[in-house]
């Protein structure tokens, strides 16, 4: 697309047409990108796209502004989230400037890199996550061949713990898989809140990322409600798993359960602070404070949890009370 001096769009090519299904009126409307292309944060300012808090970090307003004030090509990463507040999109974005009869305009491109970002994420999974996990299965199994006899049951439940959290990771990837594709079920059930918080901290209490660390329980509703008993262990097991990883060792993270207005919320609190950048994109797919290949966790959680369990995902973070997550459900999911 070629963008004026105010960022609107003046030309746009047939791959952008046809991508946004656009009008033969698309031109005349003096969209901006953001705008264009339906992101959830296009609309947060009366003066659009670009303007907002959210907008600081956004890689294409960047782009366009560094063209602008006279850098050469610049290229940047861009993670949007569309106004359904689930469709993610992962983009490469490139501004050149363009003078035209001494009018200054910036050629604008745009490429898809949800596939690169996705293969990424899953190698990092595969190639590290399982492949430790895995790891640690055969260490165990070589030591049986030596074990004494009352050695033999630690050692099995060892690699029942690890076996199980094998297939854990295999089925997260999978339920993210087909949830951003739309072909996910639902499988209602009665669900106890207070077992699931329970089952939450034993299951993580061992894990990896827990090493050094304190899973606790706080105020705790125990009550049944109706929902996914998967995909809200997973939500829940996703928080946990993201406070565990963000704090030091020695560190206590607390998981919380109490009523709201005709719902329940859980709560995931750590001691660590997000700065404003990182909670500026927290739930963008892809984006992680934690290194290249991950940025799945949170974006997970909003996914599922609003697409899929008619739930809301929010969090607070304070540099004297540290952050925390809230996951939201009704009593019964329709």
């Amino acid at each position: 697309m070629i963008l004026n001096v105010e960022r609107e769009i003046v030309f746009a090519n047939e791959s952008l047409l046809e991508y946004l299904n656009a009008g033969e009126d698309f031109l005349l409307k003096g969209l901006r990108p953001g705008e264009a292309i339906n992101c959830q944060h296009a609309d947060a300012n009366a003066a659009g796209c670009g303007t907002s808090e959210f907008c600081k970090t956004c890689g294409a307003v960047i782009s366009i502004l560094n063209s602008q004030n006279g850098s050469p090509e610049v290229v940047q990463e861009c993670r949007i989230t569309q106004s359904d507040g689930c469709t993610a999109l992962d983009l490469r974005v490139k501004s050149t400037q363009l003078n035209i009869d001494n009018e200054n305009f910036t050629v604008f491109t745009v490429s898809d890199i949800s596939n690169e970002k996705r293969r990424s994420a899953l190698e990092r999974i595969f190639f590290h996550d399982i492949l430790n996990t895995a790891g640690g299965i055969l260490g165990y199994t070589q030591i049986l061949k030596d074990a004494e006899p009352e050695e033999l049951a630690i050692f099995s439940e060892s690699i029942e713990e690890l076996s199980k959290r094998l297939i854990e990771e295999i089925q997260a990837q999978k339920q993210l898989i087909a949830a951003e594709g739309g072909k996910l079920d639902l499988r209602k059930t009665v669900v106890n809140t207070k077992l699931l918080v329970n089952e939450t901290i034993e299951l993580y209490k061992n894990h990896v990322v827990a090493e050094g660390k304190n899973i606790v329980a706080g105020r705790l509703l125990d009550i049944d409600i109706i929902s996914d008993r998967s995909l809200l262990g997973r939500v829940l097991g996703n928080m946990v798993k993201n406070a565990l990883e963000a704090d030091p060792a020695g560190s206590t993270i607390t998981i919380s359960c109490f009523p709201g207005d005709q719902k329940v919320v859980f709560s995931v609190h750590n001691t660590t602070f997000m700065p404003q950048h990182v909670q500026l994109q927290i739930f963008n797919r892809s984006f992680s404070s934690k290194g290249k290949g991950r940025g799945l966790g949170t974006y997970s959680m909003k996914l599922l949890s609003e697409r899929y369990l008619s739930g809301t995902v929010s969090f607070e973070s304070a540099k004297e009370q540290g952050t925390t997550f809230y996951a939201q459900y009704p009593l019964q999911i329709e």
